[in-house]
């Protein structure tokens, strides 16, 4: 006789895996959270992983993952409020996971296609998230937006650039001493290598990449990371399309 699977059984042993206690109210809004994922998935052109269990590890895991090693690096406080930036962030990854387990982050999540923003409003609707916000906008116009430029303490971006691209994206948005952070597979180290040139035109430092940790078996991947440390250039963001058109060298 088979065994029913547990409800979220993947990400409970993720959270324990990373330390990180799950309520009953987070485990119910990352259980419709997913439901509502697998219902749009296919609309809103939003995950082609199909694998409950995968969505749990791949998706909320290694967004909790990402929580758990900028709390550990101290970029992220365990007391006082932090606004972050998740920037392109699709279905809501890493931030919405982030927001569930950490009630102080005030989020913005910006994303340009409108089919996914529609199901991130939705989303934070059903699971009753305060001082979350998502805009339509293209990450070069948020840069150069008046209410938005120079305003957060963090951006988190997962897989929609390449680093150096993700610095002129994402270098605006932070208030000075603000960190971008990224997580990246097996071209880490070349991509931060890379983004000499645009660290430097947009008045930024790397620091030593952070081990994401994940669970056995899976792939390998660091955080890079980048600290505002000078002032805004105003010709950053240059205009929609030339960032990964002409990155910086």
């Amino acid at each position: 006789m088979s065994t029913a699977r547990a409800p979220l059984e993947t990400l409970r042993a993720e959270a324990s895996r990373l330390g990180l206690e799950l309520t009953e109210a987070a485990i119910g809004q990352f259980e419709t959270y997913l439901q509502m994922l697998l219902d749009w998935r296919d609309r809103a052109g939003l995950t082609a992983i199909t694998e409950q269990a995968t969505i749990e590890q791949r998706h909320f895991g290694e967004s909790l993952a990402l929580l758990v090693t900028l709390r550990q690096a101290g970029i992220l406080p365990e007391l006082g409020e932090t606004r972050v930036a998740d920037l392109g962030t699709g279905a809501g990854f890493p931030g919405l996971p982030m927001r569930i387990l950490d009630p102080t982050l005030e989020l913005t999540l910006i994303e340009s296609n409108g089919r996914r923003c529609r199901f991130l409003e939705a989303v934070v609707d059903a699971l009753h998230l305060d001082r979350v916000r998502i805009l339509q906008t293209r990450a070069e116009d948020a840069g150069r937006s008046p209410t938005l430029r120079g305003y957060f303490d963090l951006v988190v971006v997962r897989a929609l650039a390449a680093f150096p691209v993700l610095v002129e994206f994402a270098l605006p948005l932070l208030r000075e001493g603000g960190v971008l952070a990224a997580p990246k597979g097996s071209r880490a180290i070349e991509e931060l290598a890379d983004a000499g040139p645009a660290l430097a035109a947009l008045g930024a430092v790397s620091e030593p990449p952070l081990r994401l940790s994940l669970s056995p078996g899976a792939a390998a991947q660091q955080v890079l990371i980048a600290r505002r440390v000078g002032p805004l250039d105003d010709r950053f963001p240059r205009r929609p399309g030339i960032p990964a058109k002409r990155p910086l060298r």
